[in-house]
């Protein structure tokens, strides 16, 4: 009886190739979909991918690509897996993007790490590719695994699943590592057509991620869908019609050692001017502002580890002042996601008005897998909104927070201004790369949108602190990059 080793998220059970197991619809529907038999897999498709926490509008669904290739290697026998795809942006006739280009990903989990394989952010994309560190992957990439059809059946043996038959077929639950709840559907035909768990997310707490099956076919003796959609905080990611099927193919991932010693960078300070600091450190940064009794804190990205590392850089650089004020740029969730943290600190959130209503419903959802700080003390938020402008002064230094009006990237998006100290402060609508990088043939719409909001505002710039990028530039390395006679046109 051959034997092979299952890790299900820390967890490793020894199973055998005829295994006695506890539940029928269970049993059958494993040996319906050959899985005692299959250790890898690939399949591979074309269709639709979303890109999840980047909806371009509070209430809109997550904007959609074009996938002419999607391809997955999965090991269930060490719980890893590799997805490559190749994805276009969808054009939108109504909202300004810039011109779709193909983009090709290149995205893995192993056990605890996760990782992509691409060239550096802001340098030329014919750099050679470098392993980059995606913990926060981590979730998303193992529930992926136990979320294809066999994949859940191994997880559910492992985990010593309950059914429970429902419109002649069964509800399959089990949980992991007593917090990951995963309940399957497996149908009259003994086929897994739905599979629903929940992952943690740091704006929209557990979220349910569900994936549905449709279409089985053979390949090669063992069942496997042709058809397979999955949402994730309650709007698609991805649409995919599968074409091949491999079984059993070699599939060893290592994990880099660069991976494996990865820790998140501390954040660094830089003061740009009198009592204004640019936080640095990793791919997100924010700035602090001093201000008379207190400090005015320009951006909250990621999730709550940065945002306790930003504070407690803040208390060392401008100590016995408190955070009053968190100014948020827009509700991408890269850029929102340690916004809870400061909420539980006091501070509170200045964002554009239609964001209110968003963060209040999605902050009121449970937060079981991984509670945070404001899950304990569940104190209330405080905002200050506004539509177009709003202006924070302590008598001395005034901090005036912009609409970036009509920018394709964003519905609900602003910038930070420094009048006395000409200071810009703003995120994605403009990300100055590495020195050594030309500037792209087609102007970013988006970053020529900014300049005509600085210029109809009659905003008197000189350096602009992007929140993502090498560093601080000056107004001309914006007006060089976008090409000066098409912005003023």
């Amino acid at each position: 009886m051959r034997q092979f080793m299952l890790p299900v998220v820390g967890l490793t059970i020894v199973l055998g190739g005829c295994v006695s197991l506890p539940h029928q619809p269970l049993q059958t529907a494993s040996d319906a979909l050959a899985v005692a038999k299959l250790h890898t897999i690939e399949f591979s498709g074309t269709g639709r991918w979303f890109q999840f926490g980047q909806a371009p509008n509070p209430g809109l669904p997550w904007p959609q690509f074009e996938l002419s290739r999607y391809t997955a290697d999965v090991n269930y026998d060490n719980a890893s897996a590799r997805v490559q795809m190749t994805r276009k942006q969808t054009v939108e006739p109504k909202r300004l993007r810039p011109i779709p280009i193909e983009q090709k990903q290149d995205q893995y989990v192993s056990g605890n790490y996760a990782w992509n394989l691409a060239p550096p952010p802001n340098t030329s994309p014919t750099t050679e590719a470098v392993a980059t560190a995606q913990p926060l992957a981590v979730e998303e990439r193992i529930a992926e695994i136990w979320a294809t059809p066999q994949g859940f059946l191994k997880a559910a043996i492992a985990h010593q699943a309950t059914s429970q038959a429902l419109n002649e077929g069964a509800n399959v639950t089990f949980t992991v590592d007593g917090k990951y709840r995963y309940i399957g559907f497996i149908n009259a035909n003994h086929q897994v057509e739905r599979i629903q768990t929940w992952i943690d997310n740091p704006i929209l707490g557990d979220t349910l991620v569900e994936t549905t099956f449709s279409d089985y076919q053979d390949f090669g003796g063992v069942p496997f869908p042709r058809h397979i959609e999955r949402t994730q905080g309650g709007f698609p990611v991805l649409d995919l019609k599968v074409t091949e099927v491999k079984l059993n193919p070699p599939l060893a991932l290592s994990v880099p050692t660069d991976i494996k010693n990865f820790k998140a960078p501390p954040v660094k300070s830089t003061e740009l001017a009198k009592g204004v600091f640019y936080l640095t450190g990793g791919t997100h940064h924010s700035v602090a502002i001093e201000q008379h009794d207190h400090v005015v804190l320009v951006e909250a990205p990621l999730n709550e580890e940065r945002s306790l590392a930003v504070i407690a850089k803040v208390k060392e650089i401008i100590p016995n002042k408190t955070i009053r004020y968190l100014l948020n740029t827009h509700a991408h969730f890269d850029h929102s996601g340690g916004l809870r943290t400061f909420v539980d600190a006091g501070a509170t959130i200045v964002t554009q008005q239609q964001n209110q209503p968003y963060y209040e419903q999605s902050w009121s959802a449970e937060r079981t897998i991984k509670p945070d700080r404001l899950a304990s003390s569940n104190k209330p938020a405080n905002f200050k909104t506004f539509l177009d402008k709003h202006v924070l002064s302590d008598g001395k230094r005034t901090i005036e927070i912009h609409s970036i009006a009509g920018n394709g990237h964003n519905d609900a998006f602003a910038l930070v201004y420094l009048p006395a100290e000409k200071i810009l402060i703003e995120a994605d609508a403009y990300t100055p790369t590495a020195a050594n990088v030309p500037p792209p043939s087609s102007p970013n719409p988006y970053s020529i949108n900014l300049y005509e909001n600085i210029q109809k505002r009659g905003l008197d710039v000189d350096k602009i602190a992007a929140l993502h990028g090498p560093g601080v530039v000056k107004l001309d390395d914006l007006r060089r990059v976008i090409g000066l006679s098409r912005a003023l046109n």
